[in-house]
């Protein structure tokens, strides 16, 4: 029983180490389509994150232009 427990433990804590290749074999294709997936996701993925960075700079710069002339502090 013990040994059953500790063996346990040592796979529990193994990364899986498959890559998305094989599922697109069986679907009757190569590497090349998971790659493309791959590669698709990563550029949609940089894309996003900057478009984020522009459109929270442009946020930023309009917050720092509204609020250059306001000496007053605001009531809450």
């Amino acid at each position: 029983m013990r040994n059953l427990i500790c063996a346990a433990a040592l796979v529990a804590g193994t990364p899986a180490l498959a890559h998305p290749g094989h599922l697109s074999e069986v679907a009757g294709h190569g590497h090349w389509l998971g790659a493309a997936a791959i590669g698709a996701a990563i550029a949609i993925g940089l894309w996003a994150g900057l478009r984020g960075r522009k459109d929270a700079a442009e946020n930023d710069a309009a917050g720092a232009q509204d609020g250059a002339g306001d000496d007053e502090a605001q009531e809450a």
